[in-house]
Order: structure tokens, then C-alpha cells, then sequence
């Protein structure tokens, strides 16, 4: 069957720097896909992501390895084959959750696949062994039991040479057993002192990778404590460039309005020569209007004079009318007594 993806996402790929190892380098351009493989044959799993033609990432998937999350939307993992971290930026946290659990549901696989394999690679040792002990002991002793057996039962009734012969035979037989059972002994003890060997090797390749793997975790541990407080001062500097960002739009906001204050200044800018020319015919109306009020207000000063004339003409007429009422009621009383004396005068006549 071969490889086969189990579990697909998409994500922007980045790698350790291998001179610093302290800064990511990106390792695509955008976001690619990144795929878990499933290898039922060699019970192997891998996570594989190519961008274009290039392979970016090819790590096998070990029980000691870990995923770990260092920001919401950004994981990474440390690869001692392929002597690289590698870290994974998503595009949500649902998808980076997602891609941890896969990570540590494939762990676990592999750390079974591999438990089963080492009981499988015991119970074959013992096997073989076992077998290694038993069968060619059980293949002379039969091989020579069914030979001389064969011989001894085909006979007849046993005489005192025939039994002399068969105990010596027996002895034979008997010593080459216990021969044949030594030598497999040895064999085996051979063996296992093989196995003894490649144990004790194995185990010193073991205890040497036990503590490469620790002085990496280590240097892991120091690593992500480094990457957390750059994380810190990158969410310290994101807050400041977004507080810079609200600034800057505050700015272009204002810039904005100065530039169409600008414009109105320039527009009204384009209308001051007509407004000067405007406000000079006005200045000249308004001396024009002032020199026809100076000469209002002389004709308003003559025309005050007569009127003040001609109210001393009313008042002076005025007493004359008055005297001449005056007299005039004098005359109309004389007139009255006139008449009531010709009226009296008429009586009496």
C-alpha cells in the first residue's frame, strides 16, 4: 500500500536559523499544505510538506518528540535528525489545536508501533534460541536412536556378544547426546553472549542518545524560554505598532482635513483679487457715500436752520394771531354790545 495521508491542513512553514538558532527563517513563501503519511508497512509516520518541487518538511514522527504551542496561532517541533525546529504558522487556533492533537494521536501510535516491534524482535530471539537448543539435539539423538534402534529391533534374541555390542552402542549413543547437547550449549551460550554484547552495546547507544536527547531537550527548554520572552517583546512591539497604526490613521485623518482646509484657503485664495477688486469699488462707494453724507448733513444742518427759523416765524405769527384774537374778541364784544343796544333802542321805538 505504501504511504498514505491521514490528516491535511494548511499553514506558513518556517525553520530554525542554523548559525543563530535563536531566529525563524521562513521556509515558503505563503501558506502551504502540510500533511501527516502513514506507512502501514514499516508502521511509521511522518509529516510532509512540499512547496512547489521543493521539499520543505520530511520528519519522521518519534515518541519523544513534542509539538509545542508558543502563541495562539503558532506551534514548532524539534527534529534531531534532521538537526532542525521546525514551526508552523496557522491562520486560526481551531486549526493549530487540531494539528497538536494529530501530533500527539501519531506520537502515541509510534511509541506503540515501536513497543510492538521491540516484543516482536524478543519473542523472535527467543524463538530461534530456543530452537537453536532443542532441535539439533532432537534431530541427532532421533537420527541415531532411529538408526541403531532399527538395528537393535531387527535383531534377534540377544546373545552375550550382541549385548556387549548393544550396551557399547548405547554408551556411544549416550556420549554422542551428551556431545551434540554441549556443543549446542556452547552454541548457545555463544550465543547469547552475542546478544549480551549487542545488549550492552545497544544500551550504551541508548544511554548516549538518552542524554544527547536530554542536553537537547535543554537546550529545547532554554530555546523556547528565549522564544517566550521574545514572544513577550513581539506582543509588546505588536501593541506598540498598533497603537502606532491608530496614531498614524489619527494623522492621515488630520492630514486630511488640513489638506482640505488647504484646498479651501487656495479656492478662496483664487477670489481675493476679485474681493479686492469688490472691496475697492465698495471703499470708493463708501467715500463717495461719505462725502454725499457730509453734504446731507450740511443741507440737513441749513434745513435745520430754517426750520428753526421758520418755528420762530410760527411762534412770533402765533402771538400775533393771538393778539389779533384777542382784539377781535374785543371788537366782537363791543359788536354784541352795539347790537344789544340797537336791539333795546328798537324795543323802545
Amino acid at each position: 500500500m505504501g504511504e498514505q495521508p491521514i490528516f491535511t491542513t494548511r499553514a506558513h512553514v518556517f525553520q530554525i536559523d542554523p548559525t543563530t538558532k535563536k531566529n525563524w527563517v521562513p521556509a515558503s513563501k505563503q501558506a502551504v499544505t502540510v500533511s501527516y503519511f502513514n506507512d502501514s508497512t514499516r508502521n511509521s509516520y511522518r509529516i510532509i510538506s512540499v512547496d512547489g518541487s521543493k521539499v520543505i518538511i520530511n520528519s519522521t514522527i518519534t515518541p519523544n518528540m513534542n509539538f509545542t504551542k508558543t502563541s495562539q496561532k503558532f506551534g514548532q517541533w524539534a527534529d534531531s535528525r534532521a538537526n532542525t525546529v521546525f514551526g508552523l504558522g496557522f491562520a486560526s487556533e481551531q486549526q493549530l489545536s487540531k494539528f497538536a492533537e494529530k501530533f500527539q494521536e501519531v506520537k502515541e501510535a509510534a511509541k506503540l508501533a515501536r513497543e510492538k516491534s521491540q516484543e516482536n524482535m524478543e519473542t523472535s530471539s527467543n524463538q530461534s534460541q530456543e530452537s537453536g537448543r532443542e532441535t539439533p539435539v532432537a534431530n541427532q539423538v532421533s537420527s541415531l536412536n532411529g538408526t541403531d534402534d532399527e538395528k537393535i529391533s531387527h535383531v534377534g534374541p540377544e546373545t552375550p556378544e550382541q549385548k556387549s555390542e548393544n550396551d557399547l552402542l548405547k554408551s556411544v549413543v549416550d556420549q554422542r547426546k551428551l556431545e551434540t547437547e554441549l556443543q549446542t550449549l556452547k552454541e548457545s551460550n555463544a550465543r547469547l553472549v552475542d546478544a549480551l554484547q549487542e545488549a550492552n552495546s545497544n544500551t550504551d547507544s541508548w544511554k548516549s542518545q538518552v542524554s544527547k536527547c536530554q542536553e537537547e531537550n535543554t537546550e529545547l527548554r532554554k530555546r523556547v524560554s528565549e522564544l517566550e520572552v521574545q514572544c513577550q517583546e513581539v506582543n509588546v512591539e505588536r501593541e506598540r505598532n498598533a497603537q502606532l497604526t491608530v496614531r498614524i490613521h489619527e494623522l492621515e485623518v488630520d492630514l486630511q482635513d488640513k489638506q482640505q482646509e488647504l484646498e479651501n484657503l487656495r479656492k478662496q485664495a483664487e477670489i481675493i483679487p476679485q474681493l479686492m477688486t469688490e472691496c475697492e469699488s465698495i471703499t470708493a462707494k463708501l467715500q463717495a457715500a461719505e462725502v454725499t453724507n457730509r453734504d446731507m448733513s450740511e443741507n440737513m444742518k441749513l434745513l435745520q436752520a430754517e426750520i428753526d427759523t421758520n418755528q420762530q416765524k410760527e411762534r412770533n405769527m402765533k402771538m400775533e394771531l393771538k393778539k389779533f384774537m384777542d382784539v377781535l374778541d374785543g371788537k366782537i364784544d363791543e359788536l354784541h354790545d352795539v347790537r344789544q343796544g340797537m336791539s333795546k333802542l328798537g324795543i323802545d321805538n
